[in-house]
């Protein structure tokens, strides 16, 4: 079976095989960590299609190949590993090597040390830039990923446990060079801004009601799914409702058409600690409820921040949005992700003054506000098209009964 370089986002047409897992003649089972790409969207592992022996590797560590062509061979059966690795160079099938080489016990302080080794070695692109720089030997790193393999906190605590600096060290200048994803996020970011009219309009909400649901639910909801209830859940699936009502912004733009999307996918940026930014896609939003997309939120996430993400979590984004809020930003103009159409910015929420309005006269109140700032492109609605999608979004936040949704 071929091993085809993965479409990672809409808008991906390359990545570069940055490791192998695995060489001419391995046995590898399905699902199994085969190789290592790296595209502007994501660096991430892609595992086996299926389980076999790996006949030929056609495109080499560190080379670059277009989504689609063949990366490598699998033979799903009918050889064995001995028998491909002797193929491959050119001689007759060798017997089976547990036939001819005897059996050494390994003590469990040789395996232990063996496998610590064997997880240094397999490193992503940003901990072996972290390593570089810094001049550390992994093997005094103790890696907290899967089967002991090194990531960039374990890298980033390391540095800070033994000190960066000392008494009387003379500053340098430092030179960090940019990234492949940093990169790629630079010439996509770079185009966009360029072609497309960007338009930035922004108005404030009252997250009364959402706070309220999360006061009610937060130490519940802590206890059984692990983690905090945030803001992002509920402003997502508003915007999926308000979606369904302004379709020319859940649309992407081809040429002089304007493609309507019939479902509503909704790509949740993804910083990953300050060494790039990804985008995974929630699919079909308005069909799943709240807690549904609190937890697939965070899956999310965290998956895209330990390199875990699927090819088909970066893809079939229909619209997006960029939170910042976490850092208690006031307003961002966010860049559009093309060929979408729109985007929009959750910012931070802080309780201020507001004029609460009702048939008895109006009151000041001390309230939760947010700025939600949506960028639209020009070419595809207008300023009163946006405005009134917005106003929709925040009708939403503000008057939605969201304590009724809270519940698993």
């Amino acid at each position: 079976m071929d091993v085809i370089m993965p479409q990672l986002g809409e808008t991906v047409t390359e990545g570069v095989v940055t490791r192998w897992y695995r060489k001419v003649g391995d046995a590898v089972k399905a699902d199994e960590m085969l190789f290592d790409v790296e595209t502007d969207k994501v660096s991430t592992e892609i595992p086996a299609p299926v389980s076999g022996v790996v006949a030929e590797i056609l495109v080499q560590e560190g080379a670059t190949a277009k989504v689609g062509s063949r990366l490598a061979v699998i033979r799903e059966s009918g050889a064995s590993t001995g028998a491909v690795a002797a193929q491959s160079a050119g001689v007759a099938a060798a017997a089976p090597r547990t036939a001819t080489r005897p059996t050494v016990p390994i003590a469990p302080a040789a395996a232990s040390e063996r496998s610590a080794r064997q997880a240094g070695e397999r490193l992503s692109p940003v901990v072996r830039r972290l390593i570089a720089e810094h001049q550390l030997n992994p093997a005094d790193i103790r890696g907290s990923g899967r089967d002991g393999r090194i990531m960039r906190e374990d890298v980033l605590g390391f540095i800070t446990q033994r000190g960066t600096q000392g008494p009387g060290v003379v500053q340098t200048q430092e030179r960090k060079p940019l990234n492949n994803v940093r990169k790629r996020t630079r010439d996509h970011m770079l185009k966009s801004w360029t072609t497309v009219p960007h338009v930035l309009q922004a108005v404030e909400a009252d997250f009364m009601r959402v706070e309220q649901a999360r006061q009610a639910a937060g130490a519940a909801w802590h206890a059984r799914e692990g983690f905090i209830l945030t803001y992002l859940p509920f402003i997502t699936r508003a915007v999926s409702i308000a979606l369904a009502k302004f379709p020319l912004l859940n649309a992407s733009l081809d040429g002089d058409d304007l493609v309507l999307h019939p479902r509503i996918n909704i790509g949740i940026a993804v910083d990953l600690n300050f060494e790039g930014l990804v985008v995974p896609v929630v699919k079909d939003v308005p069909g799943k409820s709240l807690p549904q997309l609190a937890r697939e939120i965070n899956d999310l996430a965290q998956r895209a921040r330990n390199n875990r993400l699927k090819p088909d979590d970066m893809t079939a984004g229909t619209y997006t949005l960029s939170n910042s809020g976490v850092f208690g930003t006031l307003i961002t103009a966010p860049i559009i992700n093309q060929p979408q159409v729109a985007i929009l910015s959750t910012d931070g929420v802080r309780k201020k003054p507001w004029v609460i309005e009702s048939p008895q006269g109006d009151s000041i109140a001390i309230r939760p506000i947010g700025v939600l700032a949506q960028t639209f492109d020009h070419r595809a609605v207008d300023g009163a098209y946006s405005a009134a999608f917005l106003r929709e979004v925040r009708t939403l936040i503000e008057t939605r009964d969201w304590t009724s949704e809270t519940g698993a």
